[in-house]
């Protein structure tokens, strides 16, 4: 890495990344692989044989599970070593969780105990509550759920019901009101209950072992995909909590809350690239094998363009994921360097790049979505059997765009947190608007083909960026204060931002690779790269060209059609070939091996 200054949170969108500030997967080291073998043998040896079982919610199975993986450290990863876990990196932690996503329902007990059911505990608890209960977590002796969301409280969470009153001797909260779609919530031992004192504004967090008199459970719910899932109604009646379980600060909850949803989303983005990268490999296996008129499907171009598709989605998605791994790493020693506590550093690390978290929870959800879409498919009917692999991932997938804040409210997010931040002074985004919406009244500089692999892709990067500053700033001005109630030029703008980010990700992945192994090495890489901008670039054009026919007019409309020319232009090249080139390695590996 160069000792140049760190990127912040959002600020991709003004300001262009060298390759080598990036980290790329090609870079784990031997360590790495090792834990992702581990977590991948895991999966296959004590999961992959008994997902009916699992599905079918054999009483006892999911939790037994869950101690195995304890048991081989990992439900431990992100504890650090002195309360019982191993303490990597957080790029290592999403490596993980990538690896374990090939696990359906195991994979979402997996990351619910984790993720929003260990890390508040971790980041906001005392040394007390941290000692007492952070060591049973590691080792899956107990288990976490995260009780939030309620009846009429889900993506506006600080809206809940639930109640906690303190006491006349003032030694403990009695908590009553109820919580539902609560992961885990049959077999956990500890949650984290979020609940209004009085009449605060912000919620309050709890620690609340689940064994307390008056928490009674609804039965399992019965839900489209993620089976074996554990997912229950949690009622809390007259349920007392010692004081000294609160967790954090009174009305600090809802901050908790915002906080490891950014966490969850990043981890979520790493854990479908599992699942896609699985019905990958499914599907060439199956597309090798199945012989229609006379030959394996594998051969015919209609297949081959899905197979394709599949992977250059999912590779573009990898890149992002680590590219932000690293970047939150970065900022985490970065504030722990500057004196700051370890977990308020993770903390601080990953809110700084909560644009990206978001963005990446879209990516990812509807990458895995896509993939799975075209396993099916490409199975035909025998995909849509319960006896196929790929039909249980279809069902399972769906949740993900829902999970962790729906994909339309972290679109709206991502725009929103720029916004902010652009407000209070922390990213300039007006500067460079202001200069495109000035570069519009000038003659374009006439851009000759590049004779470098990757060199037009650069150069659109660049692009992308001003039509994205050129949309939002000419929004900002327009619409004003009104711009929040209009949700689908958010979406427009947001849209814009996610393949923005995503395909400078891979840009900057490829000629990194190139840079290091040369353009021979890198043929495939190449292909993907090339293929997403091609496509991408069309579909940044429509959604700004939707944006501003929605709120301009006359001259000024035309004025900025004319500059999104310009900014989304590509240069002739045959998209067919180069996913030909992709998918025949897929067809020769037999797996998908990017």
């Amino acid at each position: 890495m160069s000792a140049e200054k760190p990127i912040k949170g959002g600020e991709f969108i003004i300001k262009n990344t060298k390759p080598e500030n990036i980290f790329t997967p090609e870079e784990w080291s031997e360590e790495h692989k090792m834990i992702a073998q581990t977590c991948e043998e895991f999966i296959h040896k004590e999961v992959v044989p008994h997902l009916d079982r699992i599905d079918a919610m054999e009483d006892g199975l999911m939790p037994s599970l869950m101690e195995k993986a304890g048991e081989l450290g990992l439900l431990g990863l992100s504890v650090p070593e002195d309360l019982g876990g191993m303490g990597v990196d957080f790029k290592t932690s999403l490596l993980a969780t990538e690896y374990l996503g090939l696990g359906f329902s195991f994979s979402v007990a997996f990351g619910a105990h984790t993720g929003i059911g260990t890390l508040p505990l971790l980041y906001y608890g005392n040394d007390e509550q941290k000692k007492k209960y952070i060591p049973k977590l590691a080792t899956g002796e107990w288990k976490a759920a995260y009780c939030l969301t309620e009846p009429s409280s889900g993506s506006d969470a600080n809206s809940g019901k639930t109640k906690a009153d303190l006491s006349d001797d003032g030694k403990h909260y009695t908590i009553n009101g109820q919580k539902m779609w609560i992961t885990n919530g049959g077999f956990a031992n500890l949650f984290t209950v979020f609940a209004k004192i009085e009449d605060d504004e912000n919620l309050t967090a709890f620690l609340v072992e689940a064994d307390s008199e008056g928490i009674t459970l609804n039965p399992e719910e019965k839900k489209m995909g993620i089976k074996g899932s554990s997912t229950r109604q949690v009622f809390f009646n007259n349920v007392k909590v010692p004081v000294e379980n609160m967790l954090s600060e009174r009305q600090n909850g809802f901050k908790i809350a915002l906080n490891i949803l950014n966490i969850g989303r990043i981890k979520l983005a790493a854990g479908v690239m599992g699942g896609a990268k699985g019905a990958i490999t499914e599907s060439v296996k199956y597309a090798n094998e199945r012989e229609q008129f006379g030959r394996a499907i594998s051969k015919y171009g209609a297949i081959r363009y899905k197979l394709a598709e599949q992977v250059i989605y999912t590779y573009v998605v990898e890149s992002a994921t680590y590219r932000a791994g690293q970047n939150i790493d970065d900022a985490i020693q970065g504030l722990v360097a500057s004196g700051m506590d370890k977990e308020k550093a993770t903390l601080k690390g990953i809110e700084l790049f909560a644009p990206e978290c978001a963005v990446l929870k879209v990516a990812g959800s509807e990458c895995l979505d896509y993939v799975v879409d075209e396993a099916v498919q490409i199975y035909g009917g025998m995909g849509y059997s319960a006896e196929s692999s790929v039909e249980r991932a279809y069902r399972d997938s769906r949740i993900n765009r829902i999970f962790e804040g729906t994909n339309e409210i972290n679109r709206m997010l991502t725009v929103d947190m720029v916004l902010r931040r652009a407000m209070k002074g922390e990213l300039d985004l007006m500067g460079p608007a202001m200069k495109v919406a000035g570069d519009l009244m000038s003659i374009p500089d006439i851009i000759e083909p590049s004779d470098t692999p990757l060199g037009n892709e650069e150069h659109m990067v660049d692009g992308f960026k001003k039509a994205i500053l050129m949309v939002a700033g000419s929004a900002v001005q327009k619409l004003m204060q009104s711009l929040a109630k209009e949700q689908e030029v958010l979406m427009n703008i947001a849209d814009m931002a996610i393949w923005t980010y995503l395909a400078e990700s891979v840009y900057l992945r490829v000629q990194k690779k190139i840079d290091s192994q040369g353009e021979a090495a890198c043929e495939h890489d190449i292909a993907i790269a090339k293929t997403y901008f091609y496509d991408v670039a069309d579909k940044i054009a429509k959604s700004a060209k939707d944006a501003i026919n929605s709120y301009a007019e006359g001259d000024e409309a035309r004025m900025m059609l004319m500059g999104l020319k310009r900014f989304t232009k590509t240069q002739p090249f045959n998209p067919k070939a180069a996913r030909q080139t992709i998918a025949q390695k897929l067809i020769e590996d037999g797996r998908y091996k990017f």
